[in-house]
């Protein structure tokens, strides 16, 4: 009877071994997945307060450019034991609204756009008195420091405009329009004003409704059309480098289409030539420094730009590098 335990014994623990053995093998992959997983998503890096920021923009609803601001800011909050907020409106007193609202909740730090500069230039000082840090990103660099921000971080947009200015002339071009989709908004007439101030050949300003697609292409089309010596195409956002390229294939005109801003199919444009060139001003690292800035700020009293904007930007894309951008695109970080 002791040799039958005894057998019995060894048995059960054999098989226990056995089950063990398969958990642990499991486990360690479930374990390892949800490692890989963390690491993919980010991990706070630091032991300090779980601080409230706020991402208050002038985007309009679907506009692609501002999923990838996000992205680099979420990052960036994870990375910094940060709560993300963001809200938008691309009417100027609502996102206004938005801010008041932030300073309401007494949240611990805003970045805010200034497209519209005037309107928002109660709600920032509503939020400095409050003794709220505040970031202007990528739009209002002229006016970020008069309304008490700590700094700007984007791309100047008159010095980008020129830029293009100056790729058009490289290219041969003699005759460009520049596409406003946003009416009111500084930054986009200072690209256009830019890009004028070096185009060594005419551009003239075609101003259409952003948040209809179909009258975007449309009044592009009507002017291709009416026109054929417009040889270029400047469009102010990546989501619009498209449909400007329908419209020249609807009217059959030969201009070039070029665009601000990077996207996937921005990049796949590039690389099938249906688009000439780009102007990247990298959105992923305006979200993400804005948001890491407010932690440096509330961490350390950090503060950088020296009193100047901090520019992520201008980078012409051509063809040559859109093939190498493309897999970050694909990601949703240029």
């Amino acid at each position: 009877m002791a040799r039958f335990r005894t057998w019995v014994s060894i048995a059960v623990a054999g098989a226990l071994g056995l089950t063990l053995a398969g958990c642990s093998s499991t486990g360690g992959k479930r374990a390892e997945d949800a490692r890989k997983a963390q690491t993919a998503q980010g991990k706070a890096a630091v032991n300090t307060p779980n601080w409230t920021f706020a991402m208050i923009t002038h985007s309009g609803d679907g506009d692609t450019f501002w999923d990838i601001v996000q992205s680099g800011a979420k990052q960036a909050a994870v990375k910094d034991n940060i709560n993300f907020t963001y809200s938008h409106s691309d009417e100027a007193q609502q996102q206004a609204q938005l801010v008041d609202a932030a300073v309401d909740k007494k949240v611990d730090g805003i970045v805010v756009t200034l497209a519209k500069p005037d309107a928002m230039k109660a709600a920032v000082a509503r939020a400095e008195k409050a003794g709220i840090p505040v970031i202007t990103v990528n739009s209002g660099s002229a006016e970020s420091k008069k309304f008490g921000a700590l700094t700007h971080i984007g791309q100047d947009e008159t010095i980008a405009g020129e830029a293009v200015g100056e790729e058009l002339n490289k290219r041969g071009k003699k005759k460009a329009l520049c596409i406003l989709h946003e009416q009111g908004n500084v930054g986009h007439e200072q690209r256009c004003a830019g890009a004028k101030s070096t185009f060594h050949g005419t551009m003239t300003n075609l101003y259409v409704e952003g948040t209809n697609m179909p009258d975007v292409q449309s009044s592009i089309e009507a002017k291709l059309q009416s026109d054929k010596s417009v040889d270029a195409v400047v469009t102010l956002g990546a989501p619009f480098a498209a449909t400007a390229v329908k419209a020249k294939q609807d009217a059959d005109s030969d201009a070039e289409i070029d665009t601000f801003d990077l996207n996937e199919k921005v990049a796949q444009g590039l690389q099938d030539d249906s688009l000439g060139f780009a102007v990247d001003q990298q959105p992923y690292l305006q979200g993400y420094e804005a948001v890491d800035l407010l932690w440096l700020y509330r961490y350390n009293a950090n503060v950088l730009g020296g009193g100047k904007p901090v520019l992520t930007g201008p980078q012409i894309v051509t063809k040559d590098q859109a093939a190498k951008l493309q897999e970050y695109a694909k990601r949703g970080t240029r």
